[in-house]
């Protein structure tokens, strides 16, 4: 994946302009990189924004509701995991003491739920550097 070379060119770009002697030109460079790095982000951002508006527009379920879909697996998850699950296990010793305990989900609920809702902390760290205004 193209995303696993990043850390590899990001150091590679820093060799580089290491072997810049004059001060001045390397800060030059390094800030015509970072611009490229941020234009290129941009783009990207720009391009995802066009395909989940088209995605969103199809009238095809398996186009356009595929995100719902995931949604709610998530919610469903989330209300298994913690509220059926403890009600469950609460509800079986009362009623049933032997009953084996009930499945458990993954505990990264929570994560999977803040990355599709977008919560999570980077972009509001570039919001803080003033990146991607």
């Amino acid at each position: 994946m193209l995303l696993d070379f990043i850390p590899l060119i990001g150091a590679a770009a820093q060799k580089l302009l290491d072997l810049i002697p004059d001060p001045n030109a390397r800060a030059k460079a390094a800030e015509e990189y970072q611009r490229a790095l941020m234009d290129i982000a941009a783009k990207a951002e720009a391009d995802q924004r066009e395909i989940n508006k088209t995605e969103a527009s199809s009238n095809s379920i398996f186009v356009a509701g595929w995100r719902p879909a995931i949604g709610w697996v998530c919610a469903a998850a989330l209300a298994f995991q913690y509220l059926v699950r403890p009600l469950w296990a609460w509800a079986s010793g009362i009623w049933w003491p032997t009953a084996p305990p009930p499945p458990a989900l993954d505990d990264m609920l929570w994560q999977l739920m803040f990355g599709m809702l977008g919560m999570g902390s980077l972009r509001t760290f570039e919001k803080i550097k003033g990146a991607g205004k």
